[in-house]
């Protein structure tokens, strides 16, 4: 019998959201698109705010998609990206083009370290989407892992 793993619920994936575009709100920052994926990289949640741009979900996709596909946070993925872009390319051909290694992709870990779902928001600066997913995952009772 094979072993569970552990994932984001739906109703945590919802608060991570809603605690997301609360941040955004208090930041006054620009429409976001909000993805919530489980650890197996399947969707959860999302969520684009009125005005966002119809790509904001494949790039908030993007940012989450790689976190759980690599087991690292967008932000390392950046680097990685600058120090061995090589590799990094290969990675996103292999996964069909779906990673967007730019901050703003946070991994979501149980209080065990367990990954068990990803963020990935979309719509200002990277370092704003990201600071508005760690917002979201904490106030879930999560952990943030962004890299």
């Amino acid at each position: 019998m094979p072993i569970a793993q552990p994932s984001i619920s739906l109703e945590e994936a919802r608060t991570v959201i809603a605690a997301a575009l609360a941040k955004a709100a208090e930041l006054k920052l620009k429409p976001l698109g909000v993805v919530v994926l489980d650890m197996a990289g399947h969707l959860k949640a999302f969520e684009r705010q009125d005005g966002a741009s119809h790509m904001r979900f494949d790039v908030a996709l993007g940012k989450a998609y790689g976190g759980v596909a690599l087991g690292l946070g967008s932000r390392t993925l950046f680097k990685r990206a600058q120090e061995q872009s090589y590799f990094v390319n290969a990675v996103n051909t292999l996964a069909g083009g779906k990673l967007v290694p730019v901050p703003g992709g946070v991994l979501i870990r149980d209080a065990g370290g367990s990954i068990v779902g990803a963020v990935g928001i979309s719509g200002d600066t990277s370092d704003q989407d990201e600071a508005c997913a760690i917002a979201g995952i904490e106030a879930a009772g999560l952990v943030a892992d962004p890299g």
